[in-house]
């Protein structure tokens, strides 16, 4: 039990300076595309994957990369980026996905 709590902690801070820190980079709208199209994406999805691959499947860190990304809506963006949350959350569970497949090779 500690030793999911442990990765699920990590995959949440990993997760929170993504989404939390990664914005205050955004200087204009070339960093934005830039930083939410390719950059954000690519932590999601090898967050996601590392702890796929450490823990197996599970839809828990999927539904977390989504709550964790709501509130950034508010915070660094506006209405527009309702759509990231649900795309940020199927990018996670596509990592978890591919992780699980060297979960059992691990």
């Amino acid at each position: 039990m500690k030793k999911k709590l442990i990765a699920f902690i990590l995959y949440i801070i990993m997760l929170g300076i993504d989404f939390y820190l990664l914005p205050f980079l955004i200087k204009d709208t070339g960093t934005a595309m830039l930083l939410m199209l390719c950059v954000m994406p690519l932590i999601a999805l090898a967050s996601s994957v590392a702890y796929g691959i450490y823990r197996g499947f599970s839809i828990t860190p999927a539904i977390a990369a989504l709550v964790l990304f709501i509130p950034t809506i508010f915070i660094h963006y506006n209405s527009s980026a309702w759509i990231y949350a649900v795309v940020y959350a199927l990018i996670a569970l596509a990592g978890i996905g591919i992780g699980r497949v060297f979960y059992k090779k691990r």
